[in-house]
């Protein structure tokens, strides 16, 4: 505008600033070439750079170091003493920020090993896909009818703690719960069975194996998985799969992330809690498990059967450690 020939101060009119404004722009125009701030030295910081990387190195030792206590602890620059909000601005300059922890099963040595072992032998070179493919996996879960896992916020005014509109109601022991049993094939998968009470060895043979691996097995020309729980590893469990002929593949133990069907039961977890009208009772509960089990698609399993040589490859990578599955 300038340029065009009008005045400065029909250029602050314009824009609805003070003509000093403009007239300040225009020498930064003509002193420097740009019109934007230069950048500025900022507040000095408090800690130095060797203080920075001592940070750094404290907590990737420590990873449950807070950094109220790494604070306490740290004297900065003149001998001023640091807040809590500038070790964790130190921290995610390194790209380390707090997280919830992954909760998963204890991995002894002899467990790392033995998942290893397990792993390499089934590597894909050695165990195609087509096998993984005619595989019965297998195993058992239990629901509760009510369930508080804290991450769910609710948006409330100071003092509306206890309104009841921000109060989450549950029974402490969730309500009661249903045990269930299901299998997933490539393809394929099995009714699901409510389990009534506890799941002994005799009645998971008379109530899970003869009536639904056996024919199911057999029908489909499938190996059969199962988990290495007490009931599954029982002798008179054994001993009758051995009549049926019918050899499970060896299973490594603490190794739930290697199972696909884990994931499946997460799937329905998410299915129930999404229901219109969640279930109030266990009979309703059960009934609900049962229609939204039939209600997954069969692309849902299929997806996560072809995943398996990716857990095998993720196994090996990290030693028999956790995985991301």
């Amino acid at each position: 505008m300038l340029l065009a020939g009008n005045t400065q101060l029909h250029v602050a009119r314009q824009f609805r600033v003070h003509k000093s404004t403009i007239s300040r722009l225009v020498s930064r125009l003509n002193a420097t070439g740009r019109v934007d701030d230069q950048p500025r030295s900022g507040r000095p910081r408090v800690t130095s750079r060797r203080q920075d990387r001592v940070l750094r190195l404290a907590h990737l030792r420590n990873r449950r170091l807070t950094a109220a206590e790494t604070a306490r602890n740290t004297i900065g620059n003149h001998n001023r003493r640091i807040h809590p909000q500038t070790v964790i601005n130190r921290l995610r300059e390194a790209n380390l920020r707090a997280r919830r922890q992954y909760v998963g099963l204890p991995l002894t040595p002899q467990r790392r090993a033995r998942r290893m072992q397990w792993a390499t032998a089934h590597m894909p070179r050695r165990f195609p896909m087509r096998r993984w493919r005619s595989m019965l996996f297998t195993d058992e879960s239990r629901f509760t009818l009510f369930r508080a896992d804290g991450r769910q916020r609710v948006y409330r005014r100071r003092g509306e703690r206890f309104a009841d509109a921000c109060v989450l109601e549950h029974d402490r022991f969730g309500g009661g719960s249903v045990m269930v049993w299901a299998g997933i094939s490539h393809g394929l998968k099995t009714p699901l069975v409510i389990v009534n009470g506890n799941l002994t060895a005799v009645r998971y043979r008379d109530e899970i194996l003869r009536p639904h691996v056996v024919p199911f097995v057999r029908q489909h020309h499938l190996t059969f998985q199962q988990d290495n729980a007490r009931p599954h590893v029982a002798r008179v469990c054994r001993d009758f799969l051995a009549t049926q002929n019918i050899v499970p593949i060896d299973w490594p133990p603490y190794s739930p992330d290697l199972s696909p069907i884990e994931h499946l039961w997460d799937e329905l977890d998410r299915r129930i809690r999404n229901r219109r009208n969640p279930p109030n009772t266990l009979p309703q509960l059960a009934n609900a498990l049962v229609q939204e089990w039939n209600n997954i698609p069969i692309r849902k399993v299929n997806a996560l059967m072809n995943s398996m040589q990716q857990r095998i490859r993720d196994v090996i990578t990290v030693r028999g450690g956790h995985t991301r599955y």
